[in-house]
């Protein structure tokens, strides 16, 4: 903004406070108003849909000037973050009222999408992660930081394992050194908002001494992470983040967690998008948690994400889990009353973590005790239980009751939802916040007293008493009674038909009641404040409280979901055959319509036996959902919930992977085939012993002769791999089913039909053996091709189907020579006959005659009497 010399004293403030924070928009508060200049208010208007103005300063020089009122803030605020803006708020740090001159201004508070607090901009049921990357020449560090939880994450590894964190965490906002920003964007795309910042910031010493100084400690050993030195770099650079973003109380931030890789199942970036667990591309897509998050509280629902994106590779913690799950789906009542106590305990995580800012309002910190109450009830009960788990959840529980006492004796039943709104506190709790309230509730009564009284003592039975704000309260007595008035009250005022005067005793009267309401409001702020105080020391406790509800809510959940969906409990062993028993797909079946049954299927891996199935079968089938809900059956054991199966062996899975269905990279100038190429060798350079694999439709992104040959090879190479993972093949190329006769670990099998007349039914049952058709042209058929295009697709495969059966009882020759001979000898259409073909002027009169049928109003008479008419012309 151009420096004027009619610029006014308050837009020489905002410019000063501007050129602190150019790349935000900055909510200057002006009275009641916050009001944006210059480019900030073009872009708040935009944005806002306020109406955008100008400032005429009296100068040639004018600015765009947009505003709305201060109670406003949380909507218009929500709206600028969302379109991702950072936003700095520009409060008044001085009362207009006591200050000559300009007021005090500064910036309160920095909001950007990954420092977001507000409840408007915060998703009940995900987290609100910050990210920051550190970029080193090998590999990265990374660490993730919810600021409305307080969880502080980190971790290190090569840059498509930190992709894979990006992935699943998902942030809101990720961070990193400036001059990596084309290395970011080729690693990472362009999926995330990012900030750049300084190379300085980035550096070992600084961020080691801001986490130390941060977390109060000596040493970072009690952490665990001492050995992340990237990582650190990482949580360094955001503690660094949130200081220049005005996030001075963080001390709910109280400990920081390592991200361990070898910790949990792996699955990169593809997995989890092609399995669609946690999102599906379209707004009303089905996927995975929709169908099992049935959590009842905000921490249960964010746990149970994380617990999707990393699931265990531990077995016996796999064995706590389910073994709780039983526990909890035996003992009925207990889970119901468990359910119950968790979902009147509220958002507790993200209640403690406003108390460091003090943006707790006393509403919120009634709630916070009611949950706390609560979790003494759960912990009695996880107590009592037999389970191990539960009971060690129970040990770890600190309901506070201290504290809780504290709350529920000082504030009243039904708090406001700010504390300067007055009736925060009880009474008796403090003795001049009484006497106060007293005789602002009793003033009138106190007046209409002292008007009684000295009426009959005056024998002024007119008399009454008044208020305005020259000289306060008065008593007005009328001419006809002006002989009557006592001597020691004092005139104030004469009017034409009545005197007004006062008397010490009113005066003094009308002091303790002016004043009573701001004493109020100063006595209740400076109570509340203490409460606030007295809630610090308990943060930890309570947040460790959260974290146990979290877990015990996800395994309450899993226990529901058993019951209702008729889950079992799996058998996760250390072996490596998975056998599953009446599998079904835990989406596509609480998605079908009413009355229709899954159909369940069998499903045998076994790297000694039969490693490799080769699974063929009509389109449109349900391959792909057989693939799928073997990968999901196996992700959903090792989370520790029960599956949709009969019964299901499971073993101890380090990785997943998929290469399902068809999606290109254009943007990233990678067509279908390259990208199908990157994930293929992505998976082959990966696996291990312990790795199922589920490829779908491998090859059809090039010619049917290159995909046929790279699908071949890659089987041949999975078999004679020395990891021998298990693999689900799924394909359209038939000719893999020989595959079965030459490599002894590969089965065949295909997804049963039945063919009714001229229809396919498909019975989406698995059975033994290859499939020897496709149905390509049913499925053409199906989705509204022209009858003449699908008659001449039926006529060619005829003829290709007929050629291919002379040729390999005669001819030994490749099927790439067969089927390129083949080609060359189709014939043309049918429909191009000879021009000395006597018939060709008959056949093309029936073809119009048949065009020109409206077959869904034709009654069945009207067609015999059609069909005996063309009949006719051939004769």
């Amino acid at each position: 903004m151009a420096k004027s010399s009619a610029d006014t004293p308050l837009m020489q403030q905002h410019r000063a406070i501007k050129q602190k924070y150019p790349d935000a928009v900055l909510l200057f508060r002006v009275g009641d108003f916050y009001e944006t200049f210059g480019e900030d208010a073009i872009i708040a208007s935009r944005v806002l849909g306020i109406t955008l103005t100008k400032r005429n300063n009296g100068a040639a020089a004018s600015s765009e000037l947009a505003g709305f009122p201060h109670h406003a803030l949380d909507t218009y605020l929500h709206k600028l973050v969302k379109a991702g803006h950072r936003v700095a708020v520009c409060d008044q740090l001085e009362d207009p009222k006591t200050v000559k001159g300009i007021v005090k201004r500064g910036v309160t508070e920095m909001v950007t999408p990954g420092v977001a607090t507000n409840d408007k901009l915060l998703e009940q049921g995900s987290n609100n992660f910050l990210a920051a990357v550190h970029f080193t020449e090998t590999d990265c560090g990374v660490a993730f930081l919810d600021i409305s939880t307080g969880e502080f994450l980190i971790a290190e590894g090569n840059t498509e394992y930190i992709d894979n964190l990006l992935q699943g965490l998902k942030p809101a906002e990720v961070i990193f050194q400036r001059q990596y920003q084309k290395t970011f964007k080729e690693s990472h795309g362009n999926r995330f908002y990012t900030y750049t910042m300084e190379s300085w910031i980035f550096d070992e010493a600084f961020a080691t001494e801001s986490l130390l100084k941060h977390f109060q400690t000596h040493t970072l050993k009690g952490f665990g992470v001492e050995h992340l030195s990237k990582g650190l770099v990482a949580a360094g650079a955001i503690l660094y983040y949130l200081k220049e973003t005005e996030h001075p109380n963080i001390q709910h931030i109280s400990s920081l967690q390592r991200i361990e890789q070898e910790d949990f199942l792996w699955m990169d970036r593809f997995t989890i998008r092609n399995l669609e667990l946690i999102g599906t591309g379209t707004e009303q897509g089905h996927h995975l948690l929709k169908v099992m998050d049935n959590t009842v509280s905000p921490m249960g629902a964010r746990l149970l994400r994380r617990w999707m994106i990393f699931p265990l590779k531990n077995q016996q913690k796999i064995h706590e889990r389910l073994n709780t799950v039983e526990y909890l789906l035996l003992h009925t009542e207990a889970r119901k009353q468990l359910i119950q106590a968790i979902k009147s305990c509220g958002d507790l995580e993200r209640l403690v973590s406003k108390i460091p800012s003090k943006k707790i309002n006393p509403r919120e910190v009634l709630q916070l005790a009611r949950g706390l109450e609560q979790v003494n009830n759960i912990k009695d009960f996880c107590l009592t239980a037999t389970d191990q788990l539960l009971k060690d959840a129970g040990m770890a529980m600190n309901p506070c009751s201290d504290l809780v006492e504290r709350i529920t004796q000082s504030l009243t039943d039904n708090p406001p939802v700010a504390a300067n709104k007055g009736e925060v506190f009880r009474a008796g709790i403090h003795a001049e916040l009484d006497t106060l309230r007293n005789i602002a509730t009793g003033g009138k009564e106190y007046l209409i007293n002292i008007q009684q009284r000295e009426a009959e003592k005056t024998g002024i039975s007119s008399l009454k008493i008044s208020f305005n704000n020259v000289f306060g309260y008065y008593l007005e007595v009328t001419n006809s009674h002006k002989n009557k008035v006592p001597a020691d009250w004092i005139r104030k005022q004469t009017l034409a038909n009545a005197e007004r005067y006062i008397t010490p005793e009113l005066k003094e009267y009308e002091e303790k009641i002016t004043g009573a309401e701001d004493k109020i409001l100063a006595i209740e702020l400076e109570l509340y404040d203490q409460l606030l105080q007295s809630l610090q020391p308990h943060i930890a406790a309570i947040q460790i409280n959260a974290q146990l509800l979290a877990q015990i809510d996800c395994l309450t959940c899993f226990a529901e979901n058993a019951l209702q969906y008729q889950y079992k409990k799996p058998e996760v062993h250390e072996g490596h055959a998975l056998d599953l028993k009446d599998s079904r797909h835990p989406v596509i079946e609480r998605n079908l319509p009413p009355g229709e049954n899954y159909i369940a299927n069998d499903i045998l891996l076994d790297p000694a036996s039969q490693q490799i199935i080769i699974l063929t079968g009509p389109n449109m089938s349900g391959k792909s959902a057989i693939l799928r809900q073997t990968a999901l059956i196996t992700l959903m054991a090792h989370m520790g919930s029960f599956v949709p199966a009969s019964s299901a062996k499971i073993p101890l899975t380090d990785k997943i992977f998929t290469r399902v269905g068809a999606s290109d990279n254009l943007s990233g100038g990678e067509s279908t085939f390259m990208v199908e190429m990157n994930e293929t060798a992505s998976i082959i350079n990966n696996i291990s012993t312990r790795s199922l694999v589920l490829l779908d439709e491998i090859g059809r992104g090039t010619s049917t002769y290159d995909g046929i040959s790279i699908a071949w090879s890659i089987v041949e190479y999975l078999h004679a791999s020395k990891h021998a993972p298990k693999t689900l093949f799924a394909t359209h190329y038939h000719e893999l089913n020989e595959l079965e006769e030459k490599l002894p670990r590969v089965k065949n099998f295909h997804v049963t039909n039945k063919e009714v007349g001229n229809k396919i039914i498909f019975l989406r049952k698995l059975a033994a053996g290859g499939s020897t058709h496709s149905f390509g042209i049913h499925v053409a058929k199906m989705a509204g091709m022209p009858p003449e295009l699908i008659q001449r697709a039926n006529e060619i495969l005829a003829q290709l189907e007929e050629k291919h059966v002379d040729e390999s009882a005669t001819e030994n020759i490749s099927k790439k020579e067969r089927l390129e001979k083949n080609i060359k000898e189709i014939s043309g259409p049918k429909m191009q006959l000879s021009i000395f073909d006597a018939h060709s002027q008959t056949f093309d009169d029936i073809r119009k005659m048949l065009n020109d049928i409206d077959i869904n109003r034709l009654t069945p008479v009207e067609a015999l009497m059609k069909l005996n008419e063309i009949k006719g012309l051939l004769k």
